[in-house]
């Protein structure tokens, strides 16, 4: 399990949009992941408001889901996305980074299902939810 981890942890790195959009992976094991991505103005989708673009969003969820297919424990190697269902509860409080939590929460021989939730530091309320369906590939 630690070098499926490992290489789940590698993975996130090495992603030229993650590095870019300031991603840290905060948490990872066991088909979880926990990336968080910090306040930053290259980010903002609304210059009046302040608040992040929602393809920032997007991405970050897409990143946590990866990774959480990644480290399954079922998982043998890599993933792509198939289908990445999101729903925006409310923009995301301007200032305040946002942290994606995803869970791979089954999977088969070819298709592994996730379900994350996006918060920011307001955290009784969601800022978006997602489940998407990730290819689950031979080892590489």
């Amino acid at each position: 399990m630690a070098d499926k981890t490992n290489l789940a942890r590698q993975f996130i790195k090495a992603i030229p949009h993650a590095k870019e959009l300031g991603m840290i992976l905060e948490e990872i094991g066991d088909g979880t992941a926990v990336i968080s991505m910090p306040y930053d103005e290259k980010l903002i989708g609304d210059p009046q408001s302040g608040v992040i673009a929602g393809g920032a969003v997007s991405a970050l969820m897409d990143t946590c889901c990866g990774a959480a297919v990644m480290c399954h424990p079922d998982a043998p190697g890599g993933t792509a996305t198939i289908d990445l269902r999101i729903d925006y509860m409310r923009v995301a409080t301007p200032g305040q980074s946002i942290t994606t939590r995803a869970t791979c929460h089954h999977i088969t021989r070819s298709v592994a299902f996730v379900r994350a939730v996006a918060m920011d530091e307001d955290t009784d309320r969601p800022v978006a939810t997602a489940s998407g369906a990730f290819t689950v590939e031979a080892g590489f």
